[in-house]
């Protein structure tokens, strides 16, 4: 494979950049606003390129790194429903929507990938941003794409749907496919948190495991403006209470040999997840460290694209971009 190139702004976490560095991509440029965030992009990768900055500031003339790569990619915050549109900021995330379209117009990137919550895929409340994006590029070039994706279908321990934008330029656009399951069936959040709830020698870490046999509900990193960290609305808060895990607050250790567990006592007896569970069912790798107070770790967690997400988007633009010019050169 080629050395493919990208530029990722709203990086957060650098879920999706740590996916795409995986299928082979290397990155010219990291920015986000969040000082906790750019912290941990610069922890785990030293050597990337990564600008503390918002993307509604940034000005590609200031960074001409950022010019002719292949991909940029846009992990970008979640825009809110209709029954949230009232809030004071709620048009901070369809603003930084547009501003990501309009940054495809100045670096001209090959590809373009931008994912948000399932709705912009096909949702009737996202058309006018669709239509947007389609009068923006199309006469760029760009042909395009729009499809959900579940985590859980690439590995990840996590019910966790996400709405993909995809525009090719027009002569690489037929070799792209959007990305295919990678696995038959999902992995549980038992099977994956079953090793550290046992790592303090908690007895019952086994059975716990055996009873928590499904995917998790969605991670919800929450905004700045909301108070402590959670495990996400009162739905999924059922949904975890079933697997005897207490989601109204996140532990600060595993269980140790004298925790008692027993749900039918109540949410004391059950179990909290830390930060770094939390990071290992959003399919984050143990080595990668999350920087900042629990619940600035947890919200970058519950924002981040999933890296085996993102790194089957990767390599699926790969195949595309690397295979378009493997034609151009054969031809």
């Amino acid at each position: 494979m080629s050395g493919l190139t990208f530029v990722d702004v709203c990086s957060g976490a650098g879920g999706l950049a740590l996916g795409l560095e995986r299928a082979g991509f290397m990155p010219r440029l990291l920015l986000d606003d969040d000082t906790s965030a750019v912290t941990t992009l610069r922890t785990n990768r030293p050597r990337w390129n990564v600008l503390h900055t918002d993307l509604l500031d940034f000005d590609p003339a200031e960074h001409p790194v950022s010019y002719d790569v292949d991909l940029l990619a846009a992990g970008l915050p979640r825009v809110k429903s209709s029954a949230t549109a009232a809030r004071e900021d709620s048009g901070v995330e369809e603003r930084l929507l547009e501003a990501a379209v309009y940054l495809v117009h100045a670096i001209r990137p090959r590809a373009v990938l931008i994912e948000n919550v399932p709705g912009l895929a096909d949702a009737d409340e996202y058309q006018p941003f669709r239509d947007f994006a389609r009068a923006e590029l199309a006469h760029l070039g760009y042909e395009f794409s729009w499809f959900v994706l579940n985590a859980a279908d690439f590995g990840v321990p996590q019910s966790r749907k996400q709405g993909v934008l995809v525009a090719v330029e027009r002569n690489r656009a037929q070799a792209f496919r959007p990305p295919t399951p990678t696995v038959l069936e999902p992995t549980t959040v038992g099977a994956t948190l079953g090793p550290s709830m046992a790592s303090r020698g908690w007895q019952d870490a086994t059975r716990w495991a055996a009873q928590a046999d499904q995917p998790a509900p969605t991670l919800v990193g929450g905004s700045k403006n909301r108070g402590g960290a959670d495990l996400g609305p009162t739905g999924a808060k059922r949904k975890w209470a079933t697997m005897g895990v207490n989601a109204h607050t996140l532990g600060d250790m595993v269980p140790g040999p004298e925790f008692v567990w027993d749900p039918e006592l109540g949410r004391e007896n059950m179990v909290k997840i830390t930060v770094e569970q939390a990071a290992l069912l959003q399919g984050f790798p143990d080595s990668w460290e999350i920087a900042g107070l629990k619940t600035a770790r947890y919200r970058q967690i519950g924002h981040a694209t999933p890296p085996p997400v993102g790194e089957a988007l990767g390599r699926a633009f790969a195949e595309a971009l690397d295979g378009e010019q493997a034609v151009s050169a054969a031809g």
